[in-house]
Order: structure tokens, then sequence, then C-alpha cells
């Protein structure tokens, strides 16, 4: 399996990143030889281009390579963030196991932030938008005594979530999504961040009888990553953050007017090597989905990188559809709407302190 999702996302990458003088190679096969990690975090660089308005429901956030060609986050990023096979450059450290890798984060929602931003499944190249409903921007409420997310929350890039395979445990179906994962770390990302992680363990949730993982991860980059290599090290080291996950998610869509969420396996989380099975049945079903295996059920599968998908774009076609969107302006006003959401639920948490 390992194998099968390098060949899904590094070797078209290589066309990306590969094209080195002779120079080059030998800058970086030296730098390789001091840190492969170091290597691998100056080439695997993103950015991101605004276009639209904030607070507004034309803004979109699109994604883009280092020498600034478009990408879609859900396609082109590959899943494995640790590629000791790209470019050729050899790993000194032995081949590290499944359950060891490091994993590319897309990051929706920074940490402590209340609006509903997610990548766009159904939009071509997958920007970065902020949800709706009805009409309507949405905010998660602040869940007592928490200030919108408790950490930063994404997706894991090509991973779906498959809404006609039935999971064997939960007997649920998948929600048609990229897989979630919460990034425990203490640095509040922003938006649109590609950021490597340690899974650390996961989480049945269940929304509304579809299948929703949640998987719980940590930056690589944070202090406290190297002490945390399991959900009982975050347990132990973090004493309460698993009880209020599992809160935060039950009860989230409550102000809304929703049920809680439900939970397979007594809402207790599984250990690493669980979610790294998870993980590797979500990139299969995303590999069926962008080679057209499966029906897309509305998701667009546009990408510039994927070598053997027929949904494959030109880089011309792909700033097409970036150019076609609004300019970037100056930011909208938050709603009325939203504003009054914001002032109701601070009352809720005051009547609940109390």
């Amino acid at each position: 399996m390992r194998a099968l999702m390098l060949r899904s996302s590094a070797l078209c990458l290589v066309t990306v990143f590969g094209t080195f003088s002779a120079s080059s190679r030998k800058v970086i096969a030296q730098a390789a030889a001091v840190s492969h990690r170091y290597y691998f975090r100056k080439t695997m660089h993103y950015q991101t281009e605004q276009r639209g308005h904030q607070n507004s429901p034309d803004y979109r956030l699109y994604f883009k390579t280092s020498d600034g060609k478009y990408i879609s986050p859900f396609h082109d990023i590959p899943l494995i963030a640790e590629t000791e096979q790209a470019n050729d450059v050899p790993a000194k450290k032995s081949k590290k196991s499944e359950s060891e890798v490091l994993y590319n984060m897309v990051v929706e929602v920074p940490r402590w932030s209340n609006a509903k931003m997610e990548i766009a499944i159904k939009e071509p190249l997958n920007p970065i938008k902020q949800d709706e409903k009805k009409g309507k921007l949405r905010y998660v409420a602040n869940i007592f005594p928490h200030k919108g997310y408790i950490w930063n929350y994404g997706a894991l890039p090509q991973t779906w979530e498959d809404p006609g395979q039935k999971d064997k445990e939960t007997n649920c179906c998948g929600d048609n999504d990229p897989i979630d994962v919460c990034d425990i770390g203490t640095q509040v990302c922003s938006t649109g961040q590609v950021i490597q992680v340690k899974v650390l363990g996961i989480l049945a949730m269940i929304d509304e009888g579809e299948m929703d993982w949640k998987v719980i991860a940590i930056n690589a980059e944070d202090p406290d990553a190297k002490n945390l290599n399991s959900i009982e090290d975050v347990r132990k080291n973090r004493p309460g953050h698993l009880e209020a996950t599992v809160e935060w998610f039950r009860k989230y869509k409550v102000p809304d007017g929703k049920p809680e969420n439900k939970f397979g396996f007594n809402g207790e989380f599984k250990d690493k090597d669980f979610a790294v099975e998870i993980i590797k049945s979500t990139h299969e079903h995303w590999r069926a989905l962008v080679q057209k295996q499966k029906n897309t059920g509305g998701i667009d599968c546009k990408n510039t990188l994927c070598c053997d998908s027929p949904f494959r774009c030109t880089t011309d076609e792909a700033r097409e559809v970036v150019q076609s969107a609004p300019a970037f302006g100056s930011a909208h006003p938050v709603s009325p709407e939203g504003k009054f959401k914001k002032k109701l639920l601070g009352f809720i948490n005051i009547f609940l302190a109390t």
C-alpha cells in the first residue's frame, strides 16, 4: 500500500519539482545527506491566492505550487509527506513503517476561529470557501468554555470518505468529504496552510447517520511532537484534551437546532495503527474517484498533477478557472446574522457558566 500511495502522489510531483540543473541536484543531494526532512520541507512549499471578498459568499482561496502553477488541494497535494523516493534522493534513515510517516494536512479552520471554512469539493480546483446554509455564511457555535474550533481543523488531501462504502464496524457510509483531521499542536495556523502532521489516533463520529472520521494528529514542527506518539501519550500529557474533543463534536451543532452527534466504539478513540488503516482505505477510495472508477456524485476532480487521471487539466486551463473567479477585494463586514449569532452564543455561554 505504501508504494501505491507514493505512485499516486509523488510521480506527478516530479514534473513540478524535478526539473533541477546538475548543480542544483548536487546541492539537494548534499542537503538530503544532512537532513532528509529539511530537504522535504524546502521542496514541498505551497502558496495561496485569494479571490473575492472575505466574509462574503464569493470568497475563495486557491492553491498553487512554489513556481506559481495552480493546483487542487484535494487532489494534487500528496497524502504522504515524507517521500524517500522523490527526485531520486536516497533517504539517510531506514524506511519507516506506515504508522511512522508524516502526512500533509490542509488547514481549513484555524484554532479559536468560528467561520466554517472548507475545501469546496464540488468546484473546479477545489478552493477553500466559507460554507453556507440557506444562503447564509456558516459560523460554528462557541461550546462553553471554548472559543470556536479547539484545534487547527482541516483535511488530509487525496482521501475520500466514500458515501457508497459502508464501514463494517459502524455500519455507516462515508460523508462524501476528505477525511477530517484535528491538529492538537500549540501553534495557531492559518487557513490554507499546509503542514506535516504525525497521526496519533482517530475518533469515529457519526453525523446524521454518516461516517465522519476525525483523525487526531500533531504538527511535526510542534515542540511537543517528539513526546506525543500515541493517543495514550495525549491522554497522559494533555489531560482533558481528548474528553473536550468528544464533547465539542457531540454538541457543536446543538445551538443550530440539531441533535447531538453520536460516535462509534462508544466514543472511545482508536489507536494510531487503526487510524492509519482508515486513512489508507480513504486514500484507495480517492484513487478510484480521481481515476473515474467511481461515480463522482458532483465532486469536481479537476487536477493538474495526477498523471493517471482522466480529469487532469493543463496549466492554462487551471489558470482560466482562477481568473474566472471575482477579483480579490476588501473584506465585507460580518453579516448582521453573524454578529447576532456571536452575541447570542456569548449569552448562552454566560448562562451555562452560572
